[in-house]
């Protein structure tokens, strides 16, 4: 049996070009191009497209996007030689947070984090800046510079966040968030 080509990530401008031809296709279906993914194996392609916005994205949303994301690669078919297949999804629960805009969609959501410094714990997410978020750490509020983050991720929940840390996190504009990091 002949063994498997190696999959590789496409070099040079193809991920570039792509996602100036797919972003705002994206966009004006009313979504973020999170990420851009471009895989070769052999002569075929995968395009891996991520979106997301601020409200979720659905099954039907994630239909629409694909559609209008297949007409435009068709339009634009002389960017990937060859045949490909395209792949439209959302970035998933337990996705790293990376940005603001992954922060603020993380709102009132449990996370683990580990520091730049080694330190780890469990947060509850409340308002995100421009630089920095207030987590709800063992029931204080804190400040932690998005700068400081070494790795974030959401912690799938089955129930509602607690009453009281939503109440805390919701008046955070109005407290000074204790210790900063």
């Amino acid at each position: 049996m002949p063994s498997p080509r190696p999959v590789q990530h496409s070099p040079g401008p193809l991920p570039g070009q792509l996602r100036g031809v797919l972003e705002p296709i994206v966009a004006g279906v009313g979504f973020e191009l999170d990420e851009l993914d471009v895989r070769v194996a052999g002569r075929r392609h995968t395009v891996k497209v991520v979106v997301d916005s601020d409200n979720g994205v659905g099954l039907d949303d994630i239909a629409r996007v694909s559609r209008a994301a297949s007409e435009a690669l068709d339009k634009h078919e002389h960017l990937i030689a060859g045949s490909y297949t395209l792949e439209v999804t959302s970035p998933g629960a337990e996705r790293p947070l990376t940005g603001q805009r992954h922060w603020r969609r993380a709102n009132l959501r449990k996370v683990a984090v580990r520091t730049k410094d080694g330190k780890s714990f469990t947060a509850r997410v409340g308002a995100a800046g421009e630089s920095a978020v207030t987590l709800l750490v063992d029931g204080a509020l804190r400040e932690l510079a998005y700068a400081d983050v070494e790795k974030a991720a959401v912690e799938v929940e089955f129930r509602p966040p607690p009453e009281a840390e939503v109440r805390k996190l919701r008046g955070s504009s109005d407290q000074t968030p204790e210790g900063t990091s």
